[in-house]
């Protein structure tokens, strides 16, 4: 990336204004420090890779007193969804493990090999893969079901890693849609060039991942699906409590639990649910 961009500068003609310096952020030494900040840090919903954490770094390091960064705030949301893919990753989730029991049938009738003790460690991976992991889609906005909530603001200037190792929420969601499914969640963000208080930018631009008709982004959105959904209708209200953390085995990966209760508009309380997700 580094001979690409000197490449650039020098075929426009400003190899006396730029100075490509290449290197890890944790590591590179500068020759003073900077005004402006700008970086395309944002992972799927938003957090996932933690390449945060390196724009904090440069911040901390390099940033003069009075700085700005773009972006220089940023915003996290969430919404129940509807979506066809819940059954869809259901019927693979059951495709996947008749397979394997054929397997294990005809294994063990034509070799002798009984393969039966691998059968809990086959159906807690396949359940994690087809049922618990989440998904990147670009969602319609019509498949969004109830209000959308903001679940974490950031910003730019302020935050600490250790602001961002552990997330949660306490959020509500009336539903607006009439007489439909509920089948989890989607999350997106947003992010804003808004600069600082003290030297704000002339024109505020806000940079968002949420569903659009036409306007997608490769971010998408991050789909957590519930199986089975469940039938709500417009009035009816979602109460949720959302925690994500770091991996502890890859700190670029995510683990999103969701605890939910759902409040019907007759006044009727639904069990409570929930269900842990992985972003891979």
């Amino acid at each position: 990336m580094a001979e690409h961009a000197r490449e650039l500068v020098k075929t426009n003609g400003f190899e006396h204004v730029v100075e490509v310096i290449e290197g890890s952020m944790e590591d590179i030494t500068l020759p003073e420090k900077v005004d402006v900040i700008i970086s395309e840090w944002m992972g799927y919903f938003l957090l996932r890779e933690s390449m945060f954490d390196s724009v904090i770094c440069a911040r901390d390091r390099w940033l003069n007193p009075d700085g700005v960064m773009y972006p220089s705030h940023a915003r996290m949301w969430v919404a129940p969804i509807r979506s066809g893919l819940v059954d869809q990753k259901k019927i693979d989730y059951d495709r996947a493990m008749d397979d394997w029991s054929h397997f294990v049938n005809e294994t063990k009738t034509f070799y002798g090999v009984d393969m039966g003790s691998l059968t809990k460690p086959f159906t807690d991976e396949q359940r994690k893969y087809y049922l618990q992991t989440s998904l990147w889609n670009n969602l319609h906005p019509n498949q969004v079901i109830g209000k959308p909530a903001v679940i974490k603001e950031i910003d730019c200037l302020t935050s600490s890693v250790n602001d961002l190792l552990s997330l949660q929420a306490n959020i509500s969601s009336n539903i607006t849609a009439e007489n439909t499914r509920f089948c989890g969640f989607g999350g997106w963000f947003d992010v804003h060039f808004r600069g600082r208080k003290e030297n704000p930018a002339k024109n505020e631009i806000e940079l968002t991942t949420a569903p659009s008709e036409d306007l997608g982004t490769h971010w998408g959105q991050q789909v957590f699906l519930f199986y089975p959904s469940t039938r709500v209708s417009q009035g009816d209200n979602m109460t949720m409590n959302f925690s994500m953390n770091r991996s502890k085995e890859n700190h670029r990966l995510l683990e999103v639990e969701f605890d939910c209760e759902l409040r019907q508009s007759s006044g009727n309380s639904l069990p409570s649910f929930s269900k842990k997700f992985y972003i891979e």
